[in-house]
């Protein structure tokens, strides 16, 4: 498997673009939300028998946060405790939906459809094709990298964001430093 490093260095030649990085801070949280929101609905606990809280929290997107948590382990501890954020965050929101009465099947639907739309304008827009057209595994890199490239947007000093204060950062290292 590659590094996390490659994997950024790759995700970043389709993401040079400023308006498309803006695009990808806004649309992927949502995406990650709204998928967990579907895959919230799939009730594997109950099929398992499974009743209560314990019925309740295994469900598709729960087994997708412990499959991907095992890759983002093996990239590194830093980004599984950054993406069990992402995942934390998204549960809150997941819960915040039901408790408001709302319909988590449409309101994740309508989120997803809009984000995927902006992400493929913002695609069109720097001309060139998203990175998981070439490996899925790109899925799952996207918020890794929006997270360092909005970090770094703030002034923030990242290791691998692709560009902090006009220096260019290779293998989470600034050139010539």
């Amino acid at each position: 498997m590659r590094t996390l490093a490659q994997f950024l260095g790759d995700y970043g030649d389709s993401h040079q673009n400023n308006f498309n990085q803006w695009v990808h801070i806004v649309c992927v949280p949502a995406i990650v939300f709204s998928t967990l929101g579907l895959l919230w609905l799939i009730p594997v606990g109950s099929w398992l028998g499974l009743t209560g809280t314990a019925g309740e929290w295994v469900n598709g997107a729960t087994l997708l946060a412990a499959i991907s948590g095992l890759v983002y382990l093996r990239l590194s501890v830093g980004v599984f405790v950054l993406m069990a954020g992402w995942f934390a965050v998204s549960a809150l929101i997941i819960q915040g939906v039901l408790a408001a009465g709302w319909s988590l099947f449409w309101t994740s639907l309508v989120v997803w459809i809009a984000a995927w739309a902006l992400q493929v304008y913002g695609h069109k827009i720097e001309g060139k094709k998203p990175s998981f057209v070439e490996d899925l595994v790109f899925l799952l890199i996207g918020p890794i990298f929006v997270s360092i490239e909005f970090a770094s947007k703030l002034g923030l000093p990242v290791p691998y964001a692709q560009r902090s204060h006009g220096k260019d950062h290779t293998e989470g290292q600034i050139q010539g430093h």
